[in-house]
């Protein structure tokens, strides 16, 4: 099975604007590239948010609670279409319908594994109706979920900030703004 870490992503300079191509591999490597990147927020009719706990497998932040998904689109792929294909692959997630909010640029070096996130982060946020099939997550990419409150997420991410993902306060500000 080919691994995601040789799909290629689109490199962009501070604007956003792309300026190039890389493997997730070689855009992750230490010193790290800008690239195009999503994340995207899930909220339920409660007004909860989807968390993820990344997989153990994972290069960058085993084991950290993260947004409902995140991940690269190809070069030149629209952004909600990708957020979209690695919302069902990763959490089981279908038709949601994503609108980008903004975005969260930042830089983080993995503690664990040395390798780079230097992402031009692209927010979205869906709403889980209802009537929406409960998420089933892909034990090879997620170790467990758990829906949570704004105001207990960020709570929780004042106290414990190593618990997450570096980038998950940025996006959830972006998502959210001050009405969290």
């Amino acid at each position: 099975m080919r691994s995601r870490e040789e799909d290629l992503v689109e490199l962009v300079d501070a604007d956003g604007a792309a300026c190039g191509k890389a493997t997730v591999a070689q855009a992750h490597s230490a010193p790290g590239s800008r690239h195009r990147a999503f994340s995207v927020h899930l909220m339920d009719s409660s007004g909860r948010l989807l968390l993820q706990q990344r997989a153990s497998v994972k290069t960058r932040f085993a084991l950290r609670w993260a947004n409902a998904t995140c991940g690269h689109p190809a070069p030149g792929e629209p952004v909600v279409l990708a957020a979209a294909r690695r919302l069902a692959e990763e959490v089981g997630v279908r038709s949601v319908e994503l609108t980008e909010i903004g975005v969260y640029g930042y830089r983080a070096v993995d503690p664990e594994t040395g390798r780079v996130e230097d992402e031009y982060d692209h927010v979205l946020l869906g709403i889980l109706g209802t009537e929406a099939e409960p998420p089933r997550p892909d034990p090879a990419e997620v170790a467990a979920l758990r829906w949570i409150s704004p105001a207990d997420l960020r709570a929780w991410l004042g106290r414990s900030p190593d618990d997450f993902a570096p980038w998950l306060a940025g996006v959830t500000d972006v998502a959210l703004g001050d009405n969290a």
